[in-house]
């Protein structure tokens, strides 16, 4: 006698699934075929071993989950004073540009500046002044181009700093010109707080779509 659909229905049974056979022939066959009724056995202690084990121990990932989130969620308080601080900033950053754009404009119109210099010489500071006015308000306007702006004002600021000091002990210039490029050190500090601000905001959202490892 072929043993097997009658081990596929006692399997079946223990799942909670028709048999496949009337009860009587599955029962009279376990009755009479020793082998199967062992096998039915070892399989209702599997079973039943498998049901009653322990669940495997799963790792709190509470801590992990929330760390992963944006802490600047919209609607938040600190969203809100997120956005403020990013608003003033930009207002700081425009006045700073118009403030530029006004010490450039003499030397462009007049073709002389602060200091006595050929024309030409006059006019290209004055278009490099309103050059970096432009880009200060142009971050002001749109604050994801702080980062490309970045490059180029620091190395602006940096180099301007460094000669303006050498200057200064030279006495090839006085204090009241070399006081008119703080504005200029103070455009570019506010157009960095605007780059970081933006990299930090960008990198939220995908630390927050990283896979918590288990």
């Amino acid at each position: 006698m072929q043993c097997t659909p009658y081990r596929e229905a006692v399997s079946a049974r223990l799942d909670g699934e028709a048999p496949g056979l009337p009860p009587g022939e599955l029962d009279a066959h376990l009755d009479a075929c020793p082998g199967c009724a062992a096998w039915a056995r070892q399989a209702e202690l599997v079973t039943r071993r498998a049901r009653l084990a322990a669940a495997p121990a799963v790792p709190d990932l509470t801590a992990a989950v929330l760390t992963a989130l944006p802490r600047e969620l919209p609607g938040t308080a600190a969203a809100a004073r997120a956005r403020l601080v990013t608003a003033a900033l930009r207002l700081a950053l425009l006045a700073v540009g118009v403030a530029q754009a006004a010490a450039a404009w003499p030397a462009l119109v007049a073709g002389t500046g602060a200091m006595s210099a050929p024309v030409h010489m006059a006019h290209e500071t004055g278009a490099w002044g309103l050059a970096t006015a432009a880009a200060l308000l142009a971050v002001a306007a749109a604050p994801r181009l702080a980062t490309g702006a970045l490059p180029f004002l620091g190395t602006l600021v940096a180099t301007l700093a460094v000669l303006t000091v050498a200057d200064l002990r030279a006495g090839h210039v006085d204090a009241g010109r070399a006081a008119a490029h703080l504005l200029l050190l103070a455009g570019a500090a506010l157009v960095a707080a605007l780059a970081w601000r933006g990299r930090r905001r960008r990198a939220l959202p995908a630390l927050g779509r990283e896979r918590v490892p288990a």
